[in-house]
């Protein structure tokens, strides 16, 4: 890789801000000091150093996001605030954007990442990955619910959904459920509902696979996914 590809990739500024930082000589490869921008180096196995404190190369970043609502799951839009705008200029310098999409008043569980291959078949119908929500809905969720949902739904456009896990944790004029599916089409869980003649008021993703929601983590606040978490997601999609 090229030295001014690694330090803008890293956050040292742009193509032209790295020329002018290593024409300063500040900039040092296995001790050695490099100037110009075309140097070679292996981000694995050289140490480069900046003003003499080194750089940690890192290709991709994973984080977590308690995803809040009023956001919506895009890296850019001309409307509405992005959950890309809230993060850290330490993590915009990945370019990362989110992993499918939560409705813009839907919370929860959101991964972010600039790992394309694994988002894809994060996202993949394929791989069949376990989604549960926690909702509150308005009408009662009966045992009759619970069982259509496991036959699959008719949504509103014609299509039969598979097979989805609902559990009631409160049956009333307003209920709450855990409802868990393995696919992501638009609007998904409240179509569902209204395929069953009530509404959702309330949805929050609490879980991809068994990768949960970090408790600690208040609407709009992320972390790094760490790796064993990582690790895990990669094993699920077979990576």
């Amino acid at each position: 890789m090229r030295i001014d590809k690694l330090l803008a990739h890293m956050g040292y500024g742009t193509r032209k801000e790295v020329k002018s930082l290593l024409k300063s000589s500040n900039v040092r490869v296995n001790e050695e000091t490099v100037n110009s921008p075309k140097t070679h180096v292996n981000p694995d196995k050289d140490q480069v150093t900046v003003y003499g404190e080194p750089v940690e190369y890192r290709e991709y970043i994973y984080l977590m996001m308690n995803k809040p609502g009023g956001l919506v799951s895009a890296t850019e839009d001309t409307v509405e605030e992005t959950v890309i705008e809230i993060l850290q200029p330490e993590d915009l310098i990945f370019q990362p954007f989110p992993v499918g999409r939560l409705d813009k008043d839907t919370e929860g569980l959101l991964l972010i990442t600039n790992d394309g291959q694994l988002s894809h078949r994060l996202t993949s119908p394929k791989k069949d990955i376990d989604k549960t929500y926690y909702a509150t809905i308005d009408g009662e969720v009966t045992d009759s619910d619970i069982k259509k949902f496991k036959q699959g739904v008719t949504l509103d456009d014609g299509y039969v959904t598979k097979p989805g896990v609902l559990k009631i944790l409160a049956s009333g004029p307003e209920s709450e459920i855990e409802l868990t599916i393995t696919e992501g089409k638009y609007h998904q869980v409240k179509r569902m509902f209204e395929a069953v003649g009530k509404r959702v008021i309330y949805l929050k993703r609490m879980s991809m696979g068994t990768l949960q929601l970090d408790e600690d983590l208040e609407p709009g606040e992320y972390r790094e996914l760490s790796e064993e978490e990582v690790t895990y997601l990669k094993e699920i999609t077979n990576l």
